[in-house]
């Protein structure tokens, strides 16, 4: 479960969907537009916090359905209290707006409209571990004049004896991508409401079938 920590001043609308790749169409003006496709279903209502009981005002919400055989004793009590079928992603975000959901309440589609601006959240593509040039676009080390395996090294990381040390913090080789990323002030271009389908402008974090949230724009549009 992750959670959403910045406390939003006004009303949050918000899915949880699966990314299912990218396509395009052609908008009014005859321009192209790169597009992506989440499928967000139903969500589900499995938790409301109150500022009288948690301190803060939240709601939580499920997507995607699990074998309930396949969950933890505290989360079936968790999903009984609510009173809908074990979900398998949940995801908890702060509105002010809290006392407005309900207990089992469904979300669609529908709660996005055609123009509406979105943040869309979600984990990167991991690209294993990768050297200076490819994590961090260092431009390595002289290629020919006989330069001998120093191509793509990164070169001095610090000095000598003082201070003795490498700081923390400096680009070196590592792993790459599977982090948090949000991709912000996207717009809705289309709502397919049977389907359970929203159609993004632009390419949103992760690869396909990964999970993402889809929350109104923080900054506007």
């Amino acid at each position: 479960m992750t959670t959403d920590t910045k406390q939003a001043a006004a009303p949050v609308k918000a899915l949880l969907g699966r990314k299912l790749g990218m396509t395009q169409a052609w908008d009014n003006d005859g321009r192209v537009v790169p597009l992506t496709v989440v499928q967000v279903g139903t969500n589900v209502v499995t938790q409301v916090r109150t500022e009288e009981v948690d301190g803060y005002t939240a709601a939580q919400i499920g997507f995607g359905e699990i074998d309930a055989r396949r969950i933890t004793k505290p989360l079936a009590g968790h999903f009984e209290k609510a009173g809908v079928t074990p979900r398998r992603h949940l995801v908890e975000v702060r509105t002010s707006d809290a006392d407005s959901f309900e207990l089992g309440q469904e979300l669609t589609a529908d709660v996005f409209e055609v123009g509406d601006s979105v943040d869309v959240s979600g984990n990167t593509k991991g690209k294993g571990f990768a050297g200076v040039m490819k994590r961090h676009g260092f431009g390595g080390g002289p290629a020919s004049h006989g330069a001998h395996k120093i191509h793509r090294k990164p070169g001095s990381i610090g000095a000598c004896a003082t201070p003795g040390r490498i700081f923390k913090g400096l680009r070196m080789a590592g792993r790459m991508g599977n982090v948090r990323r949000t991709v912000q002030n996207l717009k809705i271009f289309g709502v397919d409401t049977e389907k359970g389908l929203l159609l993004i402008t632009g390419a949103v974090p992760g690869p396909k079938n990964a999970i993402v949230l889809v929350r109104n724009s923080v900054k506007g549009a």
